[in-house]
């Protein structure tokens, strides 16, 4: 399942072959690197010399400190062998502080890049859980619906909550309320397919996207979380509680977009989108209206 460790560099396109984007960038260096020493190696001018930075920021920018390190060390190999002659009498103060700055410039570039991601990731997870926050989710599920109306694929979506949180809290304190929430999101973590994207949107509700999934395998799905979250024994606030204590309800929705009527076509993937979540979340509701700990389909 996609947790919020994902790159989101790519959210609203298609997702690139990391493998892929990782050998272009590291072609590219190389490709660079090489220009720009033969440009060096032809004019010795400093201005041109400046030129390696940008390979090494892009390195460091791509491959974290280590990218940046190993850029770093070949453009100072390759600046040294393109003024090696201007080392006979020994080499200059300018020349100790350009290799400085190669190193300074892919350290501080990795520095800066790894602090943006941590950023990203801060701002698209659920702190309570580790998955998708709401403003993630519906990025990823516009994407979904994209693919899923290309390829012609069923996307099937499940929202579901904690049956009975206002009880716990009552006898437990919320602090037993919020980690009976993280269990469950972590068993939407470990039991969802891989590309499935989960999100937790309020208190105790939760809404999980899983392409290629018809609405039968949605429904298995669903039983194997509500399951699996009625057999876990949670220690909640120092309480060690029985198996059983803790149930979902589930309402699942799919759309097939293989048989839809024409005027469903017309729907943007946003309006898809809120047409998918409304019939799900009415499933979740006669879930909950039939004694809970359950799964309904629309």
């Amino acid at each position: 399942m996609q947790l919020t460790s994902s790159s989101f560099r790519n959210v609203g396109r298609a997702p690139a072959d990391p493998s892929s984007s990782h050998s272009w960038a590291a072609l590219s260096v190389v490709i660079a690197l090489a220009a720009i020493f033969a440009l060096d190696r032809a004019t010795g001018d400093a201005p041109v010399q400046h030129l390696y930075y940008l390979p090494i920021a892009f390195a460091a920018f791509m491959f974290g400190r280590r990218g940046g390190v190993v850029a770093a060390l070949a453009a100072i190999a390759l600046y040294h062998l393109a003024n090696g002659f201007r080392y006979a009498s020994g080499r200059g103060e300018a020349d100790i502080v350009q290799v400085a700055l190669f190193i300074a410039v892919g350290v501080v570039v990795a520095k800066f890049a790894g602090d943006a991601e941590r950023l990203r990731l801060l701002a698209s997870t659920d702190d309570l859980t580790g998955l998708h926050n709401l403003r993630s989710f519906e990025a990823h599920l516009v994407e979904l619906l994209h693919a899923a109306r290309q390829t012609r694929a069923p996307l099937s979506l499940l929202v579901l909550d904690l049956d009975r949180l206002k009880s716990l809290n009552d006898r437990y304190g919320h602090f037993a309320g919020a980690e009976a929430v993280r269990t469950v999101g972590e068993v939407i973590g470990a039991q969802l397919p891989p590309d499935a994207v989960a999100c937790r949107y309020g208190g105790d509700e939760f809404v999980v996207a899983i392409p290629g999934c018809s609405t039968s395998q949605a429904e298995e799905i669903g039983v194997t979380l509500r399951q699996v979250v009625h057999a876990v024994a949670p220690v909640l606030a120092g309480h060690s509680l029985p198996a059983g204590t803790l149930s979902i309800s589930i309402g699942v929705a799919c759309c097939p977009f293989d048989d839809q009527p024409a005027s469903a076509h017309a729907r943007t993937d946003e309006q898809e989108g809120e047409a998918l979540f409304r019939a799900a979340d009415e499933a979740l509701y006669r879930a909950k209206d039939g004694g809970r700990n359950r799964v309904c389909s629309a």
